[in-house]
C-alpha cells in the first residue's frame, strides 16, 4: 500500500518493498542458509564404515547358520549320480528332511558322511532299507529276491559311452543292518558306493545329513528338482 510524503511542496511516493524482491531475498538467503547446514553436515565415514562392517558381519553369521541346520549346499564334482546329477553341479540338501520321526524311503538321494572316511560327504540314492537282503546279479539289483525296477540307473563305459548292464558290479546278498541303508551311485559302472566300501556297505543313519532337494549352476543357470 503506498504513502505519501510532502517534501519541499513534493509529492513523494513510496509504494513499499516490492514482493518479487523480497522473494528474490529470502530464495537467496534459504540457499546460503542450506549450503551452510550442508557443510556442518559432513559425512562421518568412520560411522558409515562400521555401519557397512556390521551388516557384512550379520550376513554371514545368518548364511553359516542355515547352511550349518538347514541345509547342505555342495559341489558334485563327480558323475557317479549321472543323468540325475550331472558332475560339477551345485546341489542343495535339506537337513531337516528326516527329523522328526521321518525316515528315508527307497529312491530318496542322500548326503551323508562317507563311512571310509567321514571328513568328505557323499551322495547316493537309498535302495536297501533296514532289514531287507540286497543282493546284484548281472547289473540287476534284487531286493528279497525281487528284482528292482531302476529307470535312473545308467551304464557306461570309461569313454562315457553308454553299454549294457554287465556283472562288474554284482554284490553277493546281505541284508542291511538296523538304522542303515544300502546305497548306490545312478551311473553304475562309475560309483564308489556300498559295493566297494571297506568300512561297512551300509550308511548308518547317525552319518545322513539331509535328502537332496534341487540342484543348480550346471551349464549355465538351470534348476532341477529332484523327486
Amino acid at each position: 500500500m503506498s504513502k505519501n510524503y510532502y517534501d519541499n511542496d513534493i509529492e513523494i511516493l513510496d509504494w513499499g518493498e516490492d514482493e518479487n524482491e523480497t522473494q528474490v531475498v529470502d530464495s537467496l538467503e534459504s540457499t546460503a542458509y542450506k549450503k551452510k547446514k550442508k557443510k556442518k553436515e559432513k559425512i562421518d565415514f568412520k560411522k558409515e564404515f562400521l555401519s557397512w562392517a556390521w551388516l557384512l558381519v550379520v550376513a554371514v553369521v545368518v548364511a553359516f547358520l542355515i547352511d550349518r541346520f538347514l541345509i547342505v549346499n555342495a559341489n558334485v564334482p563327480s558323475g557317479s549320480m549321472e543323468n540325475t546329477i550331472m558332475a560339477h553341479t551345485r546341489m542343495v540338501g535339506w537337513r531337516w528332511s528326516y527329523s522328526f520321526g521321518g525316515e528315508p524311503e527307497r529312491g530318496d538321494i542322500i548326503i551323508f558322511k562317507f563311512p571310509d572316511d567321514e571328513r568328505k560327504n557323499f551322495v547316493k540314492r537309498v535302495i536297501g532299507l533296514p532289514g531287507e537282503r540286497v543282493k546284484i546279479e548281472d547289473g540287476i539289483v534284487y531286493i528279497n529276491d525281487e528284482p528292482l525296477q531302476e529307470d535312473y540307473a545308467v551304464f557306461k563305459d570309461k569313454n562315457d559311452n553308454f553299454v549294457k548292464r554287465d556283472d562288474s558290479g554284482d554284490f553277493l546278498e546281505m541284508e542291511v543292518p538296523k538304522d542303515s541303508y544300502f546305497v548306490l551311485g545312478d551311473n553304475r559302472n562309475d560309483s564308489e558306493d556300498s559295493r566297494y566300501w571297506i568300512t561297512t556297505n551300509f550308511v548308518p543313519e547317525k552319518n545322513i545329513l539331509g535328502k537332496a532337494i534341487f540342484t543348480y549352476w550346471h551349464n549355465g543357470i538351470e534348476f532341477k528338482a529332484l523327486s
